[in-house]
């Protein structure tokens, strides 16, 4: 399994027989690796969107045309960019699962928001969600923009994610000291990658408060954008 950071909330996942691009925001990220942009998108196979927000969404509708991607997400969102962007989507909803392959992934709850820009407002895009990706005989958690909560302990029991991808830069989502207190008495992980966080000074800018706070032999991984590290 393969793990390569596009910046912000942006992930390149390769597991079993797919290459999934998780939240790719391009668009306006000031983190996303352009100089290896054709290495961030080749072999991709599908689009994961965890929410509507901008920095979640800005550009995936003309990357998934562009590349003849599916996108998979949250029913509503999928329902309105598949009318408005003639692009092919794959709606479901928390609880749900969708086969990729080799690869089952099952929508999870997060708390936080989500809606699109529109030219009088927001726009409704569903609600937010995080995704657990089982392949390979593991498991992944990956957060989307969320805060700890008590959930996280039954996705635990059921589903046993040995590698927790979460968002920890603060303001928006729960911060460093939050994600390790998730990371620790809610999971079992050996592996914790933080992301969503470094792109703006509000946010946290270093992982020392995860790395620090984690149980011992918890490996944490704090690549910079367009590496990837063998997970």
């Amino acid at each position: 399994m393969k793990y390569t950071w596009l910046g912000h909330a942006g992930v390149r996942l390769e597991i079993g027989d797919q290459v999934l691009l998780i939240d790719p925001w391009e668009t306006g990220n000031p983190m996303f690796p352009t100089d290896r942009r054709e290495a961030m998108y080749a072999g991709a196979t599908a689009i994961l969107i965890t929410h509507g927000h901008g920095d979640h969404v800005s550009g995936v509708p003309e990357l998934a045309k562009a590349r003849g991607l599916a996108v998979y997400g949250m029913v509503e969102l999928m329902g309105f960019w598949a009318a408005r962007h003639a692009i092919q989507t794959h709606g479901f909803n928390k609880g749900g699962t969708v086969r990729l392959g080799d690869v089952a992934i099952t929508m999870v709850n997060a708390t936080h928001s989500s809606s699109l820009s529109g030219p009088e407002g927001p726009i409704f895009a569903g609600s937010e969600a995080g995704y657990i990706i089982a392949g390979e005989g593991r498991a992944v958690y990956v957060s989307g923009d969320t805060d700890v909560m008590a959930d996280m302990k039954i996705w635990d029991d059921l589903h046993s994610p040995d590698v927790g991808i979460l968002c920890a830069g603060g303001h928006y989502t729960m911060d460093m000291t939050r994600a390790a207190y998730a990371a620790s008495k809610l999971f079992r992980f050996k592996t914790v990658i933080p992301y969503h966080y470094k792109t703006f000074a509000l946010l946290e800018q270093s992982a020392d408060a995860l790395k620090a706070a984690m149980l011992p032999g918890v490996r944490v991984l704090d690549p910079e954008p367009g590496d990837t590290v063998t997970v």
